[in-house]
């Protein structure tokens, strides 16, 4: 009878988070290939252009797909007749795996954990512990499925019980667009349905792991109740015109998994987790003859595509002045050049410290007619000024964008997904500017970085705050000076544009009411009725 040795477990599990930090299933890549071929939306299309180059950069280079290398999560089968050659418990084994690939000297992974998870939350170093979901089946192997999920995405997680009679598809159709564009869409979004509360949870996290096959399903029709929920959902969301990056484009998900489980008579479970643009997984089975082999994909699986910046305006940041700004228009593409400064939650929440306590922020801190980056990138490798480097998600920053403007007179900010009313009130306010880098794009970014330095809050560690150097980073005009939002205007663009024929619509209010029967153009909604519900779809 096979034997599995400890150190087969353990060098699997760092092999296979290496694997998928740099490299994409070709499932996904060929999914996200046809989104960029069918994509209408220039902004959306560039998008989605930036994150396959990325993508290919990241494969030829073997360095992190996006700078936020996740949490990892393991799903384990373990054989009941599997024997072990092991003194140390499952989780030590894979906790030393996720250790070994996260400290790895020729691509360092970003270590993103803390704990407690409340309070100090101080960063474990390493990366561990791993979420490890364990079951006893039936054989004598050990099956492995390694996820390394990013904050922006898992931090979209939805969960609602819902009454055996409730539409399902009414939540998650309305649920998606009160996401954002903070999971980095276009992705994957999976969904879990019964059992009780933490098992919907747990379904959904798992119908992520599946291979993207929608396209197949759709060429060759659906025929379980399943397979049509999924189809529909597929469709309905794709109709909202959330679009890539939030931009507003024809594809927001390249495909919806489902899984169920049986459930009790009185309740109806229901969870929703997307996968974002860094979308990562292995799978690898031990039968004790050694590691498990991972074979790299064919670089022909990638498309060979280039980006247009013949229309980008070129902006230097080091002679920029406030009165500038006020030319700059939503969706617009630039290409800066400049000194920025980083910052993100830790970073942003000494900031205010300091200010409540009277203090002037340390001396190379200045943020006066600046720009501050949200960002905590991947230690640099060779001559790298940096690692990895993509925005992290603004409106956790929204909070404290009011203050920090007015204390130190900064003038913009780069990040990722939508700003909220908070945020955009304070850069309205303040007539400042709000600018986003392409989540999932992160190696692609790091290449317009030309010199990088910690400069304060050095024990934050990839919170830290930077001085970098960047040539012609491209970005795009999210929030003008005005308030006026990308993430509001292109959506409603493009739900317009999909579907521009007049539908018996419902539009509905926090309150609850809804208004049902009557014939609306698309864009035609009430004027009365709360703008966070101004859309439509069928009924």
């Amino acid at each position: 009878m096979p034997v599995i040795q400890q150190e087969h477990l353990v060098q699997s599990v760092a092999d296979g988070l290496q694997y998928i930090s740099y490299y994409h299933s070709p499932d996904f890549v060929r999914a996200m290939t046809s989104a960029h071929q069918k994509e209408k939306s220039p902004a959306a299309k560039d998008a989605i252009a930036q994150i396959l180059i990325n993508s290919r950069m990241s494969a030829e280079g073997h360095r992190p797909i996006c700078q936020d290398t996740g949490i990892v999560v393991a799903f384990v089968k373990v054989g009941i007749g599997a024997r072990w050659d092991a003194d140390r418990s499952l989780q030590d084994m894979i906790d030393e795996g996720v250790r070994r690939a996260y400290l790895d000297s020729d691509n360092p992974l970003r270590a993103s954990v803390v704990s407690p998870p409340y309070g100090q939350r101080k960063n474990t170093g390493d990366n561990t512990p791993a979420v490890i979901h364990t079951e006893l089946v039936a054989g004598d192997k050990v099956d492995v499925t390694l996820a390394a999920k990013g904050g922006g995405s898992e931090n979209k997680a939805r969960m609602t019980i819902l009454n055996p009679g409730q539409n399902l598809v009414d939540w998650i159709i309305e649920t998606v667009p009160k996401l954002g564009a903070g999971w980095c869409p276009p992705g994957i979004l999976g969904i879990g349905v019964g059992g009780s509360p933490e098992k919907a949870v747990v379904l959904a996290k798992e119908a992520l792991m599946d291979p993207i096959d929608i396209q197949e399903l759709i060429e060759r029709g659906a025929v379980s109740p399943t397979e049509k929920l999924r189809v529909r959902l597929y469709d309905e969301i794709n109709k909202l015109g959330i679009g890539a990056q939030g931009l507003g484009g024809v594809t927001t998900v390249l495909d919806v998994k489902v899984r169920e489980f049986p459930t009790h008579a009185a309740s109806l479970p229901l969870a929703l987790i997307p996968n974002c643009a860094a979308t990562r997984h292995v799978h690898f089975t031990l039968d004790g003859s050694g590691p498990a082999e991972l074979k790299p994909p064919s670089l022909d699986n990638w498309p060979n595509i280039a980006r247009d910046d013949s229309m980008a305006r070129r902006v230097n940041l080091n002679q920029l002045k406030k009165e500038d700004l006020l030319s700059w228009k939503i969706g617009e593409t630039l290409l800066i050049t400049g000194k920025i400064l980083t910052g993100r939650d830790a970073a942003h929440k000494r900031m205010i410290e300091y200010f409540d306590k009277g203090q002037s922020l340390p001396k190379e801190v200045n943020l006066k007619n600046r720009f501050i980056y949200y960002v905590g990138p991947v230690d640099p490798v060779g001559d790298e000024a940096v690692g990895p480097a993509g925005p992290t998600t603004a409106t956790r920053m929204d909070m404290y964008t009011d203050r920090l403007i007015q204390e130190t007179g900064m003038i913009g900010m780069i990040g990722k997904a939508e700003r909220g009313p908070k945020g955009i009130e304070a850069i309205k306010r303040h007539g400042a500017v709000y600018l986003i880098a392409v989540g999932g794009a992160a190696y692609l970014v790091s290449k317009a970085i030309r010199s990088a330095r910690v400069i304060a809050f050095e024990d934050l560690g990839m919170e830290a705050i930077y001085e970098f150097d960047v040539e012609n980073m491209p970005v795009t005009v999210a929030v003008d000076t005005s308030g006026n939002s990308v993430h509001i205007a292109g959506p409603k663009k493009w739900r317009t544009e999909i579907s521009p024929i007049p539908v018996i619509a419902r539009w509905e209010k926090r309150i609850g009411w809804r208004l049902r029967g009557k014939i609306f153009s698309v864009s035609a909604a009430p004027a009365n009725i709360s703008s966070e519900f101004n859309e439509c779809r069928c009924d």
